[in-house]
């Protein structure tokens, strides 16, 4: 799948694909520390906001992931930035996630971020770990029990943390 990938900058007429994956992920609350009830309009509010450039992996004519980037914090912290990366179920395993990282990696060295940020990753979303391990991230946080897990309880999060 990964061969015809395109990872473009998101467009108004993205929305109903962009909200056809962040609306499940929102709802099946088990990686995102998001109102599991949030409306369709919230949501997109939040994933498309003024303050973060949202892109769309697509193949053909079909979106299999999007994720934004943004400064982490303000002012004197606005050189580390912050991604939030969500994929389509029929993407899973197919290096969507891989190369959306990739490209957000990219895209921050372009615009001068110093260093990349995932504030809350919740530590039983286990290809996630992996993936921003293996492409260089390090565990510099754990937050213990910060996240309700639907079915798991209270598990940690995690903030993992690549110089650039």
């Amino acid at each position: 799948m990964t061969s015809a990938l395109q990872v473009r900058l998101a467009n108004p007429n993205d929305a109903s694909s962009i909200w056809s994956i962040i609306g499940p992920t929102i709802r099946a609350g088990e990686t995102y520390a998001l109102d599991r009830d949030m409306p369709e309009d919230e949501a997109l509010a939040y994933w498309l906001a003024q303050d973060r450039e949202t892109f769309v992996a697509e193949v053909g004519k079909g979106i299999f992931g999007t994720y934004y980037l943004r400064p982490n914090q303000g002012g004197g912290g606005n050189h580390i930035c912050n991604c939030g990366y969500m994929t389509s179920a029929a993407a899973s395993g197919r290096g969507i996630a891989r190369a959306m990282c990739l490209h957000s990696l990219e895209r921050a060295r372009e615009r001068g971020f110093k260093g990349m940020q995932f504030n809350f990753v919740v530590s039983t979303n286990e290809r996630a770990v992996r993936l921003w391990e293996a492409l260089g991230f390090g565990i510099v946080g754990r937050l213990p029990l910060a996240f309700r897990h639907p079915s798991l309880g209270y598990v940690d999060a995690l903030v993992m943390f690549q110089a650039l």
